[in-house]
This record gives structure tokens, sequence and C-alpha cells, in this order.
């Protein structure tokens, strides 16, 4: 009986270890320089704007920082942050966004995304409830998306697309 007991213990000591060991490499994972192109929805039934963008995430063990900067038609550049801490695969903190306000993020990884509910400082397309995905696609490419509700058809509406690869993958 004992060495059944003694073995749980053992089993369960090792969890958290080995939840840990895959978080740390997962965000490793997403820390470097990108660089890609995407659309940005002005507002849900408003125009698309396609942009170029560049991205620099600095990832440890359990936190990852991420700092871009948007371009637009020649005419107008916005910067947005993501700083995350992860307890598990459970993830949250702070999103920055071209308002300059911050909002709240609190989400879990699924996989090679993070899926984080954003509660935006203001009310944005009628609400302050959005979702930001952040998904690693291979090795050299990383995708950003919000999605939002349309309050008036009920329908999920992708208000920023963004889809980003290393600069050495872009040479290849």
């Amino acid at each position: 009986m004992r060495v059944v007991l003694i073995a749980t213990l053992l089993s369960l000591y090792g969890l958290p270890a080995g939840a840990l060991a895959q978080e740390s490499a997962f965000l490793r994972s997403l820390g470097g320089d990108w660089n890609g192109t995407g659309m940005v929805l002005t507002k849900i039934g408003g125009m698309n704007f396609n942009v170029s963008c560049t991205l620099r995430s600095d990832a440890s063990q359990s936190a990852l920082s991420m700092n871009g900067k948007c371009r637009g038609l020649a005419v107008f550049t916005r910067t947005f942050s993501a700083d995350v801490k992860a307890s598990g695969q459970h993830y949250s903190g702070n999103y920055i966004g071209p308002s300059g306000q911050s909002s709240k993020l609190v989400g879990r990884r699924q996989g090679d995304r993070l899926n984080l509910n954003i509660t935006w400082a203001r009310v944005v397309n009628g609400d302050r409830k959005a979702t930001l995905l952040i998904e690693k696609i291979g090795q050299d490419r990383l995708r950003l998306q919000t999605v939002d509700n349309d309050l008036l058809s009920g329908r999920s509406v992708v208000t920023s697309r963004i889809d980003l690869q290393r600069p050495a993958a872009a040479r290849n």
C-alpha cells in the first residue's frame, strides 16, 4: 500500500514540471523577430485596410512580451503590444492596441494556439469583449487574429488577421 501511495505522489509531482516544460518550449518558440501582412477592420461593417507589420517577441519560460507596429496605405502607423504570463496552460496579461489603453487578457493554450479573451478598456463594437488568437504555424510562421461578436447578427467577425514569418524564412 505504501509503495502505491509513494508512486502516486511521485507521478503527481512530475505533472506540473512536465506542463511547465511544455509551456516553456511553446513560449520560447514564439520569440524573435517577425514580419508580414494582413488586414484590419476599422469597425464591424466598416472598411478593411491592408497592413504591413513587424513584431518583436521576447519569451521566457513563463512569459511572453510582444511589441508590434503595422502600417497601412502609407498613411497610418499603429503600434500594439501584449504581455502575458503562463501558469500551467492558463495565461493572463495585458494588451495595448492603437487606442493606447490597457486591456485585460485571460485564456489558455490549446495545441499551438493561445486563445485569449480580451476585456477592452472601453467599448469596442458595442461591447468590451473580443478574442485574441496567437497561433504558431510550423517553425517559422505566426498568425495574430482578433475576433469580435457582431451584436446585430450574433456572428463572429474577424476584425484583424496578421500573418507573420521570421525574416530568414521570408528569404527561402
